[in-house]
């Protein structure tokens, strides 16, 4: 798939998910529809950030390393929005329950931040590869 072709698939996608966040939250009463309700605003809320985040990381890192391969910066882009949007949409869901401390913030950001070592870890042999190849 053409970069074009994806940049305009994942801001459309995000674009929807921003609206489909604004009709839940306009037209949902959380306290009458449930688990329903709850669930739709969260995976509206977590698909929006993670559409947002995945763009915004993709253009930053185009105007900060010039250098590389451009479809490299997507898939890791994508993979740290997604990490940041589930610390968010966790630490929701702790607030919600009234479950979110300072200790366990401390802990996921920890976790997360691990997760996202364990794949950088494994892209570093496959970039080294690459690069004494050309």
């Amino acid at each position: 798939m053409p970069l074009r072709r994806y940049l305009l698939i994942m801001g459309f996608g995000t674009l929807i998910s921003w609206g489909a966040l604004v009709l839940v939250i306009l037209n949902i009463d959380p306290f009458a529809s449930g688990f329903i309700g709850l669930f739709s605003f969260y995976v509206m809320l977590f698909l929006s950030l993670m559409g947002t985040f995945a763009l915004f990381g993709f253009f930053v890192r185009i105007i900060f390393v010039r250098r590389s391969v451009l479809f490299r910066h997507i898939g890791v882009s994508l993979r740290q929005s997604v990490l940041f949007s589930l610390l968010i949409m966790i630490s929701l869901m702790l607030q919600a329950n009234n479950l979110f401390t300072w200790w366990n913030a401390i802990l996921l950001i920890l976790g997360l931040a691990l997760l996202e070592f364990f794949f950088l870890g494994r892209e570093t042999p496959k970039a080294q590869h690459e690069s004494h190849q050309q």
